[in-house]
């Protein structure tokens, strides 16, 4: 085994350096990377780089001796004929770098503590022959629907995750809340911390002597509403923080709709909860637009949750028809 020197692939632009030698050694453990790049041992392009460097294409990277890769491809986990069935239903835009998916309520994006199926579980489900497994780009609340964006390469997971960092995207969701916000529209700005709660961690308006805290912004506008019992709103977050929306609606007084982690405890029972409705959350990601990676901007919109369209029905809310996704 000897030094040799591998050049960053246009794809594999804005890739972590830890996540690029992972990909091309994949058993290479994050302590040996750490110490690696500690020691001088991994450069880029001659030079000391961090595990978290972000690479360029057309970049050398210096390769110490590496220990022998596993024997053999790993194999590729094959899905139930009926699983396989649900997921592809969940598609609603394909083509050679993103997949945008549907996600339904109650499956969860990523794994955690209890959680044995999830949409990252699943995605070797889309490969639709391609020989990388799809890659998550950014998540939603597991009781939350809609949006979600899958790249289908390494490079072009890295340049929308970049995208979702800034404010390249324009997200839209639609939420059913218990109340009628006064004004019917405007901006929500809060500090907002993390705390241990309700199934895990969850998060609040922050104190003033809290440490630690994200600014968030939200526009919303109310769409229609049923007397002052329950309004349809539109949000528009400009900050992607955890529990965002739902923190944010509940602050103004106007909880989401099955929203029992948010809701407030009144004479015995959640404000969150109305009679005759389901008691699921009301919050779907309607709308999504972003910079695809061959250079236009996509959008798309995912149809309600059959919950939503029977709490619709209900109140006699109309929602436009569902657009085709399109380019521009």
């Amino acid at each position: 085994m000897s030094v040799t020197t591998r050049e960053v692939s246009a794809d594999e632009a804005e890739i972590r350096l830890d996540r690029w030698l992972r990909r091309h050694f994949p058993g290479l453990t994050q302590a040996a990377i750490q110490k690696f790049c500690r020691t001088g041992q991994v450069r880029v392009d001659g030079k000391r780089a961090e595990a978290a460097t972000r690479l360029e294409a057309g970049q050398s990277v210096r390769i110490p001796p590496m220990p022998p890769a596993p024997k053999g491809p790993r194999p590729v986990p094959v899905l139930e004929a009926r699983e396989q069935k649900e997921l592809e239903r969940m598609v609603l835009y394909r083509d050679e770098q993103v997949i945008v998916l549907n996600k339904p309520p109650g499956l969860p994006s990523q794994g955690g503590p209890g959680i044995t199926r999830h949409l990252d579980g699943l995605l070797d489900g889309l490969r639709f022959g391609a020989p990388d497994r799809p890659r998550l780009v950014h998540r939603l609340d597991r009781d939350t629907s809609g949006v979600l964006v899958v790249a289908r390469t390494p490079g072009v997971a890295a340049k929308l995750a970049a995208a979702f960092r800034g404010r390249a995207v324009a997200k839209t969701y639609w939420a059913i809340v218990v109340g009628r916000p006064v004004p019917p529209q405007g901006r929500i700005e809060l500090n907002l911390v993390r705390v241990d709660g309700f199934r895990g961690e969850r998060a609040a308006v922050a104190g003033p002597y809290d440490t630690d805290v994200a600014h968030s912004i939200t526009d919303f506008s109310t769409l229609d509403h049923a007397a002052r019992k329950l309004a349809w709103l539109e949000l528009r977050p400009l900050t992607g923080r955890t529990h965002q929306l739902r923190v944010h609606c509940a602050a103004i007084g106007a909880p989401i709709l099955g929203d029992v982690a948010y809701g407030r405890e009144h004479e015995g029972r959640n404000t969150a909860i109305v009679d005759g409705f389901p008691e699921q959350l009301h919050l779907h990601a309607r709308r999504l637009e972003f910079p695809h990676p061959a250079g236009f901007r996509l959008r798309v919109e995912a149809p309600l949750p059959p919950h939503m369209r029977e709490s619709f029905r209900a109140l006699g809310f109309t929602a436009p028809a569902t657009a085709k996704p399109s380019r521009h």
